[in-house]
């Protein structure tokens, strides 16, 4: 759907993973197809001592696209780590495929829809637009799209189902939002356990006799900047202070805007567009990027330092906890026992606790309507 939206856009799709072993490193690099007609290659170059990622492609001549934004600044990291929440598209983010390409495939349309979607990319075209041509070439009935979810289930992008787990364990509410349509996405949050409401797509109508009727129209991703407005709805709802988008389109970095999101990471895993990739604040190729980079967090409910001691003496002897945090932590278990002051005071009163915390690792989350905890992190961010 993206291209329909962006014109000018030129997308690569990514068929192929290479791990990298340092964890400092992007962990992923591209293996792009090759044909006669055109060739693609990435890779890693030193630039004025900073890493970054290079693609070159070649159509009938050379081009070649710098992408500096691989490695995240410490802001990035922070507002990563200690987000109150995460907004993730579905179409080639979430799951590997486009759902409505797929679904028009299924009803024998594909070729149609590809078709008609390679004119559009010619220039510029309101979603709305674009979804009810799209649509009206092929009419799902609801039985066509029971069928299709029966014998399609969705295909998650890896590291996906890990990556909501650990920001779940975190605290970090995940949301989703798409143009994509709400009964092919419930599957989707299902599987990754994110309620119903926190889900923002939109909603195919039937008559009572199964019949295509068209699609919700009162629904915010059902139009242009749709995705801007329910990340904006979404924070004023629940009184989010930071709020993270994770996509690959420009629907997706639209959202990044004053009242919206705070961050837009662009996910190139199975679609690298480069004008969208150059203007995101974080550039990954990989799930494992993002997971790497929250490291082992312990989320610390309680009202007092007591709390977090216990905590810390627990992970000390958890066999998954590597030694030198273990050295670490046991530091700042010593450094609390000389702290008599409640989270609550440490939120209200400040002083310096939280800045000697900091050097281990230790945040402190305050959320809306909630009393405020004390996140562990294996990375400070100090």
């Amino acid at each position: 759907m993206e291209g329909l939206v962006s014109s000018g856009i030129n997308t690569v799709r990514v068929f192929g993973i290479t791990k990298h072993q340092s964890r400092f490193l992007p962990s992923s690099t591209l293996h792009l197809r090759n044909n006669s007609v055109c060739g693609f290659g990435i890779g890693v170059e030193k630039k004025e001592k900073k890493q970054c990622f290079v693609v070159a492609a070649s159509v009938g001549g050379s081009k070649v696209v710098h992408f500096e934004n691989t490695l995240p600044s410490k802001e990035v990291l922070e507002l990563w780590r200690n987000g109150d929440a995460v907004c993730f598209d579905v179409d080639s983010t979430v799951c590997l495929d486009e759902g409505i390409d797929e679904l028009a495939e299924f009803c024998g349309a594909g070729k149609a829809v590809a078709e008609w979607t390679a004119r559009a990319m010619g220039g510029s075209v309101p979603f709305e637009e674009a979804l009810a041509a799209r649509l009206s070439l092929f009419n799902p009935s609801l039985s066509q799209l029971q069928d299709f979810l029966e014998q399609k289930p969705p295909r998650l992008s890896p590291g996906i189902e890990e990556l909501v787990q650990k920001l779940k364990a975190n605290g970090i509410v995940v949301y989703l939002i798409s143009g994509g349509f709400r009964q092919m996405i419930n599957p989707v949050a299902s599987i990754l356990g994110i309620p119903q409401e926190n889900i923002f797509a939109n909603q195919l109508l039937f008559r009572s006799s199964g019949e295509f009727l068209g699609f919700d129209k009162n629904e915010p991703t059902s139009r242009s900047g749709g995705k801007a407005v329910a990340v904006q709805q979404i924070k004023k709802a629940h009184g989010f202070k930071t709020l993270t988008m994770v996509g690959d389109g420009a629907t997706d970095f639209e959202a990044r805007r004053p009242g919206g999101a705070d961050m837009f990471v662009c996910y190139a895993g199975v679609q690298l567009r480069e004008s969208v990739a150059a203007k995101a604040d974080w550039l990954v190729f990989s799930f494992k990027d993002l997971i790497n980079s929250l490291g082992f967090v312990c989320r610390v409910l309680g009202g007092s330092l007591l709390a977090l001691r216990t905590c810390i003496f627990v992970l000390l002897f958890h066999r998954r906890v590597p030694w030198h945090l273990r050295t670490r932590w046991l530091n700042c278990w010593a450094l609390t026992r000389s702290m008599q002051f409640s989270i609550s005071h440490i939120f209200r009163e400040g002083n310096g606790c939280m800045d000697r915390l900091a050097n281990y690792g230790v945040t402190l989350k305050v959320q809306s309507g909630e009393a405020p905890s004390l996140v562990l992190s294996e990375n400070p961010l100090v």
